[in-house]
């Protein structure tokens, strides 16, 4: 890969740049996002549907952890981004530093709490009846590898800070091959069950660290720190926190989400629309990729640019990345509304002969569609949502960013999910996931407009 500095942030066309930095993104997400499709399905085939209603209720539980990384990385990142954009070095080095240590200190201690607890933890999230077992052999193998999975995330979304969005995607593609690889091997040929799911998983997170560690070794990082940069600086680590509590806090609501959802669905249908909202939930993560990569090429853009006080640029960005993402958020909602039934068969084991199974088979097949086709209604206007969110926290405005990144899941879905179930049943929980997407966008579309005519006219 060719060499490639920072500074061209700031110098290249806003179009050509947005797809240079969001295609590797994009290609990143979508490479992780096949990575827990095709887990799913694996486990789905080889195991049953009561395991890919197990890891979903241990994802939110590891994810939340595994969050930590990433909220260090995103808020250190910005940091960086706008470091180098003023031709702040040092600034920038110290601020990497600082991310190392508070990784290591915030996911070794919570992984400790979360195996303290296990017994706890897993009921709280809709491990119940048949769930609990699995799930419990699932989380307790993968939580050893979450420390490994914060440095990884963390290390991810510097290198991205740097402008190096090629060698981001290679670090999100080397361990997704690595679990597929290791799923065949673990559950199909040695038989070893949600052992084997869990070790593979275990495993691809070592396999993405290593290569990361490798990364900034080498001469491809800009970022050559030494030890007096691991030192926390108080500055340093209370910007850090307040941007990278922005990620922490919508993984945060997410977690809690997942823990209202399963709960809710086990009540009225029980493990089988636990087993729904898992693969409504694969499909969430997956299906929005290209979003998302726009959304993760978007930040050091605006960050870089926001920092060298290019405000024209920062405003051709955020119209050129809200652009491209709805016109993918568009072709991925045609796509689900026409082929959900296709989608939900790929998870299930249509050859069981186990009649348990084949029943709940036949209720997945059944709900499921009528589901996705509910929560992916308003997928279109999602853009403006998650650009707008994205720039607050680009540019280091973090209240605003946790506001509005917090809008749709913590003010407006999670509300709706305690309310409108009472009401419309099963129904109810399907549709909170629009209402909450437009009632989001309206509000993000506000704070924008205004940030825009009133910090990036001048």
């Amino acid at each position: 890969m060719a060499k490639v500095s920072s500074e061209t942030l700031g110098t290249e066309p806003i179009g050509k740049l947005l797809i240079k930095q969001a295609v590797p993104a994009s290609i990143g997400i979508l490479v992780m996002s096949l990575n827990i499709v095709f887990d799913s399905i694996f486990v789905g085939n080889w195991i049953g549907t009561i395991a890919i209603a197990a890891i979903s209720v241990v994802l939110p539980v590891s994810f939340f952890i595994a969050a930590l990384g990433m909220a260090i990385g995103v808020g250190g990142s910005s940091i960086i981004s706008r470091a180098l954009g003023a031709d702040n070095k040092e600034k920038a080095l110290h601020t990497f530093g600082n991310q190392i240590t508070l990784t290591l200190l915030c996911t070794v201690s919570l992984v400790i709490l979360g195996l303290t607890f296990v017994d706890q933890i897993i009921p709280k999230f809709g491990g119940k009846g048949d769930i609990f077992d699995p799930a419990k052999i699932y989380y307790i193998i993968v939580l050893y590898g979450v420390p490994i999975l914060g440095f990884a995330m963390m290390g991810n979304t510097v290198i991205r800070a740097e402008g190096k969005p090629k060698f981001a995607m290679t670090a999100m593609i080397i361990p997704t091959v690595g679990n597929l690889l290791m799923d065949y091997l673990f559950i199909n040929v040695m038989d070893m069950g949600m052992y084997g799911a869990a070790w593979a998983t275990t495993g691809s997170y070592l396999v993405c660290f290593l290569y990361i560690f490798w990364f900034f070794s080498s001469r491809n990082s800009e970022l050559k720190i030494r030890f007096r940069h691991l030192g926390l600086q108080k500055d340093i680590v209370s910007e850090i926190a307040s941007l990278g509590g922005v990620t922490l806090a919508r993984q945060a609501v997410v977690s809690i989400t997942y823990l209202l959802m399963n709960n809710i669905l086990f009540d009225l249908g029980q493990e089988g629309l636990v087993a729904v909202y898992a693969i409504i939930g694969r499909m969430l993560m997956f299906a929005l990729f290209p979003v998302f990569g726009v959304t993760q090429g978007f930040l050091p853009i605006a960050g870089y640019n926001y920092g060298a006080q290019r405000y024209p640029r920062v405003r051709e960005s955020i119209n050129t990345a809200i652009r491209y993402a709805a016109i993918v958020a568009t072709l991925v909602f045609i796509c689900l509304m026409v082929f959900p039934t296709h989608i939900v068969t790929l998870f299930l084991n249509l050859d069981t002969k186990d009649p348990f199974e084949i029943q709940r088979n036949i209720y997945v097949i059944e709900k499921t569609p009528t589901a996705m086709r509910w929560v992916f209604a308003a997928t279109p206007i999602i853009a403006l949502q998650l650009i707008g969110a994205a720039y607050f926290q680009a540019v280091g405005k973090a209240i605003s960013a946790l506001l509005l990144t917090l809008s749709r899941q913590g003010f407006f879905f999670i509300p709706l999910i305690l309310i409108l179930p009472k009401f419309y049943g099963e129904l109810g929980v399907w549709i909170s996931f629009p209402i909450a997407d437009v009632l989001a966008t309206i509000v993000t579309g506000y704070f924008l407009n205004r940030e825009i005519r009133t910090k990036l006219m001048v």
